[in-house]
């Protein structure tokens, strides 16, 4: 197996160089490290979540779509999650669809109307 500057080192070094990237606003090149990660461990919702917010940031919605879904099947009360998914249908035009997942992220974050 070849490895790439993407998936070399430990899943704690690709982490770190991932939030490297994201810190230093290069979306596209956190998400080619944290997409080998998340496959690597997709159990862990940080990796994922990351991911996501990558996506969202690159205008790549769909894809950010799909990791919040997942995140949010497998834990209906992830608040950040369900407040991303919300504005990444909201983003895509999709405000009927957003509506339930803003409110449930304001709700659980306490900000009740």
């Amino acid at each position: 197996m070849e490895t790439t500057y993407y998936d070399h080192g430990t899943p704690a070094e690709r982490w770190e160089r991932a939030r490297m990237f994201f810190d230093a606003k290069e979306y596209d090149t956190a998400a080619r490290v944290l997409d080998g990660l998340v496959e690597e461990v997709p159990e862990q919702t940080g990796p994922r979540l990351l991911l996501a917010r990558a996506y969202y940031h690159s205008a790549q919605l769909r894809r950010a779509e799909t990791e919040l879904r997942v995140i949010v099947d497998r834990d209906p009360v992830e608040q950040y999650a369900r407040l991303m998914l919300g504005r990444t249908l909201q983003r895509q035009g999709r405000h009927a669809e957003a509506e339930p997942h803003l409110r449930l992220a304001s709700a659980l974050s306490g900000d009740f109307e």
